[in-house]
């Protein structure tokens, strides 16, 4: 059996902080009473994901560099995407106050939660800044200012994406040393995460990995219990709705036989695509007792075929951006396509010198020179432009 390990490698780490506010600050454009999401139905059949201010920001600034007539007005047309807003940091708490001012009552502001005690393990790229023994700061200085500033949201649409790379690397990279010190720390943290942050204004999607991942026909089953057993530990709280899949990730949709179907492992996984991976995964966690719907990332997953294996996260190269967020996925079981990373912010730095440094993003399928995680990459920026599946 190939256990493959693999990150989100960082998405908006690098990320400068906005402006610190004490205030919870509260939508100007929320809707005129309070918002009851219910969870047990698929909410972006009713909510559009909202494009947020920090990526719209970071793409209209973009333009500038810009010489390409043409270019530059399908680069214009990515910042009206909807994508998620990740506070990776405790100083990124405050983007929310920017993010939330202009949400409409039509949309649904995403956010990933993204700070746990050791974060990402297995991986340099985006390691967070919290120790793993300091389980009482991401509750007390990450989460709860979270959780106040939703509720002083109420009649805004929150969709959360809760802690990308944890409980999967908990499953397949529980070998590593990193791992075993962090466990309880993810675990109990993403149990309070989820039980604080059951809110009726809010639905959450715990993140699985991808079918590259726990998609191994000898993953499935220990994932989908780590996940229950997390959730269970939270009390089961009613506003999670399911689990996100391929986040910051390459996978194909529905790609037949698979983009990995001829690689000599290949009989020892049967979730070549992440349709398919839906569909078992899904199964797996209804038995295990957790809510079954997912979110997929196709931000970048438009060209296939660029991979030296599964687990190459880094920047990959020759990458398009993907189907634009829809609730018409064709799946009962996938609520929708989202733009889960900023398509244009760096996985992770290819200078290898650096402290951060991962050997991901030095092999041959990685873009370089890259910055690091979470800098912006204009080069990159186009190519996704450049190689959009369907074009802008």
């Amino acid at each position: 059996m190939k256990v493959t390990t693999t990150s989100v490698a960082a998405l908006a780490v690098g990320a400068s902080a906005a402006p610190s506010n004490n205030v919870p600050r509260k939508s100007a454009a929320a809707c005129s009473s309070a918002v009851t999401l219910d969870a047990s139905a698929n909410v972006f059949k009713d909510y559009t994901l909202h494009p947020n201010t920090f990526y719209r920001s970071e793409v209209t600034k973009a333009l500038d560099a810009i010489t390409d007539s043409a270019l530059k007005a399908s680069a214009a047309k990515v910042a009206d995407v909807g994508s998620f807003l990740w506070l990776d940091s405790i100083a990124n708490i405050a983007k929310f106050d920017d993010a939330v001012a202009d949400v409409p009552c039509e949309n649904i502001l995403g956010l990933v939660i993204y700070d746990l005690p050791g974060r990402d393990c297995a991986a340099k790229a985006s390691n967070g800044e919290l120790k793993y023994s300091e389980l009482d700061r991401y509750k007390t200085e990450y989460i709860d200012p979270i959780v106040a500033k939703i509720k002083a949201n109420p009649n805004t649409a929150f969709a959360l994406l809760i802690e990308p790379d944890s409980l999967p690397n908990l499953v397949t990279n529980a070998d590593l040393q990193t791992c075993k010190d962090s466990k309880t720390a993810y675990e109990d943290g993403v149990a309070y995460a989820l039980k604080s942050l059951s809110l009726p204004n809010v639905v959450m999607y715990v993140d699985a990995g991808h079918g590259g991942w726990l998609g191994w026909d000898a993953n499935l089953k220990p994932g989908a219990e780590e996940l229950a057993k997390v959730y269970k530990a939270a009390g089961s709280p009613k506003q999670l709705r399911g689990y996100a899949t391929n986040i910051a990730g390459w996978n194909s949709w529905d790609e037949e036989p698979g983009e990995f179907s001829d690689a000599s492992d290949a009989k020892y996984n049967s979730c070549q695509n992440e349709k398919t991976y839906v569909t078992k995964f899904s199964a797996a966690l209804q038995t295990a007792g957790f809510p079954n719907h997912a979110i997929v990332d196709t931000g970048r997953n438009a060209v296939t075929g660029l991979r030296e294996e599964w687990g190459d996260w880094c920047n990959v190269n020759g990458a398009g951006f993907g189907v634009r967020p829809t609730a018409d996925t064709g799946d009962e079981l996938t609520d929708a396509f989202v733009w889960g990373k900023p398509g244009g912010e760096s996985d992770g730095t290819s200078d290898e010198g650096a402290t951060r440094y991962d050997s991901y993003c030095g092999k041959p399928d990685a873009y370089k020179p890259a910055p690091e995680a979470g800098e912006w990459n204009q080069a990159y920026f186009e190519m996704l432009l450049k190689n959009a599946k369907p074009a802008f």
